[in-house]
This record gives structure tokens, sequence and C-alpha cells, in this order.
């Protein structure tokens, strides 16, 4: 049998006949969307988020010792300039300032004071988020930075998050799992191509440019974030307290901490809520692998600064993910897709009786296999394998090809029969 042709054009045209019923099921079942509860419920849930949360998995990581996060609350500037000269008196490498001040207060005086203290803090980047993103060549027409009387001459970064490019609020968007580590920004005077580096990389780059570089040479538009932890989270995530952290009110009081805290080190200002008590605040706020729930989650975990502070750890650890890249994913569906087809010809041909029996065991030995291969890859070699296209066809298969046999095949040999007939007679 499968010495014949026919067998091997049959096995072809069925892995197309079944990428044809997967494509036509996607566009049928998107309609129904608003029935899905359990997919609603699932969303921005994958597989790997078990190795991120689960110790049995992973090794919860040391703390991040170079790194201090400073909430600035809902603060007002000449407190958040307070801040920064206190923290600047202790000598840090770089200051990170993740906040927005788009124009100036009837509070004078706050806005001098932020506006002095930035001005004697050389080694802070600033505040900048993309906008006008053009969907089809990922390329940004527009940008926005606080006011210039608080950005001066100071270096400025990229704080957006893939997941916040469709629009809307960021916390009612799927998992925080990636970011941009350079993006191009349309010049609207001259139409050339600038980049512009993301926040954690350019304070990365700051304090260790030879490993920034190294990261940066891997050339990837998008990057996955190796997650290392949070901070006080309250049992949000499996890995909480990853960074030393001051509230708006303790890094004002000098007597409660040592210089070296400070000394030496990256230190993220940013919004951490109204204090560290607050558990409403949903502002700059993520939902990250490292949630402790996994399905119906309502809160999300990480703020934005905290995002930030895992990508300059990733970058200066060299601790990097990786993943399968579209193409690939496609192609190995395809073959998997075709080898599932050959062997269920076979049983369907020469075992008849027990096709339904064999195939699904084979189909659902095959998922979890796959899943089983998509947590061990990525725990053992930090590799994200990208296998839905191949579990999908692989849950498909043994139906669809059902079908094809029993519908296509017969409806065509059918349709030929009658043709071949008619020309007989009429000859």
């Amino acid at each position: 049998m499968i010495k014949k042709a026919k067998f091997w054009i049959d096995c072809i045209a069925a892995t197309v006949f079944i990428y044809l019923f997967m494509w036509v099921g996607f566009q049928f079942l998107s309609i129904f969307n608003f029935l899905d509860p359990i997919g609603d419920a699932l969303k921005g849930y994958e597989m790997t988020d078990q190795v991120f949360s689960n110790p049995q998995w992973r090794d919860i990581p040391p703390v991040e010792e170079d790194i201090v996060i400073v909430n600035f609350s809902t603060q007002p500037r000449s407190v958040i300039a307070g801040q920064i000269n206190i923290i600047n008196s202790f000598g840090p490498k770089v200051i990170g300032l993740d906040g927005y001040f788009p124009d100036l207060k009837p509070d004078t005086l706050g806005d001098m004071m932020l506006a002095e203290a930035l001005a004697n803090s050389p080694n802070i980047i600033m505040y900048a988020k993309l906008l006008e993103n053009d969907d089809n060549d990922f390329i940004w027409n527009d940008i926005e930075y606080s006011h210039p009387f608080f950005t001066q001459n100071h270096e400025t970064a990229s704080v957006n998050f893939p997941i916040e490019n469709v629009g809307g609020e960021q916390w009612q968007f799927k998992t925080c799992r990636s970011f941009f580590p350079r993006e191009l920004l349309r010049n609207p005077e001259t139409g050339e191509l600038d980049s512009v580096l993301a926040f954690g990389v350019a304070l990365a780059q700051y304090v260790d440019p030879e490993k920034t570089n190294i990261f940066l040479a891997r050339n990837n538009d998008e990057e996955l974030i190796n997650y290392r932890g949070n901070v006080i989270d309250y049992g949000r995530t499996r890995h909480g307290n990853r960074f030393y952290t001051l509230d708006w009110d303790q890094v004002l009081d000098t007597a409660s901490y040592t210089a070296d805290l400070l000394k030496d080190k990256i230190v993220l200002i940013g919004f951490l809520g109204e204090n560290f008590a607050d558990h409403i605040s949903v502002e700059d706020k993520y939902f990250t692998p490292l949630n402790s729930q996994y399905t119906g989650r309502a809160n999300p975990d990480m703020y934005g600064v905290v995002v930030h502070a895992n990508i300059i750890s990733m970058i200066l650890n060299e601790d990097y993910l990786d993943q399968m890249g579209e193409s690939t994913a496609w192609a190995l569906s395809v073959l998997v897709c075709f080898l599932n087809v050959v062997v269920f010809s076979i049983i369907y041909y020469k075992l008849p009786r027990w096709y339904d029996g064999f195939t699904k065991l084979i189909q659902l030995t095959e998922a979890l296999v796959f899943t089983f291969i998509i947590i061990l890859v990525f725990h053992l070699f930090n590799f994200k394998l990208n296998l839905t296209y191949t579990i999908i066809v692989v849950l498909l298969a043994g139906d669809s090809l059902e079908v094809y046999y029993g519908v296509i095949v017969n409806t065509y040999e059918k349709i030929g029969q009658k043709l071949f007939t008619k020309k007989k007679l009429e000859v």
C-alpha cells in the first residue's frame, strides 16, 4: 500500500486538508469567543509558567544586590526632588527615573526643586514613551517625554512593553513576557529612522557596556524576560522580595538604612503604589509568569519599574531566554502532521476497526509528551519551544483524516466514476 503513489498523494492532500480545516475552525470559533469562559480563565497562561513559578522546576534566585527600587508614590514633585537629592548623596552608579512629568504645575517651587535635583544628576536616565505605531512595519511615529524643564539634556529610553501596543490599559491585557531591546522611531522632519533603546537596556549599558553589547548582538527584535522575582507583593508571585526596595518615606529617613544600600547601585525610581501596603493600585502594573494564580487572574502582580529591574538583572547576569521562531514552529507542525497522517492512514486501511481507539491513544500520548518536552527544555536549556501548532494538528489529525477519507475521497471518487461512465456512454 505505501509503495503506491496514490497513498502518498492522499497523505499530502490530507495534510493540506487538516490545515484548511484548522484555519476554518479558528475563523469560525473566533466569532464565539464570548462563549468561551474556559479560554478567558486561561488567557495569559502558558505551560512554561510552570517553570517560572514552581520551585520543583526552578530554584528561588538570590536577592539582586546591585539594583534598588524606590517608590515615589503619588507624592508632590518637591518630595520626589528630595528623594533624588538623597539618593545622589550616596553615590549610585546610575538612576533610572520611570516617571512622567508632562507639564508645569501651579506649585512652581516644587517644579523648580525637581528641575534642580535633576540638573544635579549627571547619571540619570529618564522616561520616554513611543506613540503611534505602524502595525505593518513596527515603526513608531511619535514619542513623548517629560517637560523640557525636567528632561534638560538627560538621556531618555523607552518604557514601552509589547502588550501595550494594542492600546488601552496595560493591566487589561495578557501576561507581560517580553520587551523590545531597541525600537525604531521615524524622524518627522527628515523621515529617517532612529534607534531607541529600552529603558532597562539603557540602564544596563550605562553600568556595563560590554555585557549590554553582547546582549544587543543577539540581534533579536523581541526578547523574552527571564524573570528573577518581584518586590513586596503579599504572595501574588512565587518569588517575592528579590529586589531591595525603599518606600517613599523610607528613602527620606536616612537613619533607617546604611550608605552601602545605595552606593554604586542601580537605583530605579518609579511607582509602587500609594505605599507598600497598597493592594489596590493597578496603575503601571502587569501580569507576569511569576503570578501565583495560573487561571482566572484578577490582580496584576508586578509594577512596570520592577519589570525593568528584571530586564536589567537578566542582562547583567547574562541569563537570557531563547525561543523557537514562528517559521520553524510551522515547519515542525507540518512535519509532525504529515507523519501522523501517514501512520493514521496505515491504521485506517489495515486496522479499520481499531482506528478510533489507536488514533486517540496516539494523539493523547503525543500531546502529553510534547507538553512535557516544552517544560523540560525550558527548564534545562532556557529555550522556549513553540509547539502550539504541533499539538493542535496532532489533536485534529485523527478525526480530520477520517473526514478526509470518508467524505472528500469518497465524494471525489464517486464524481470521477460518474464522469467516466458518462464519457463511456457517449463513446
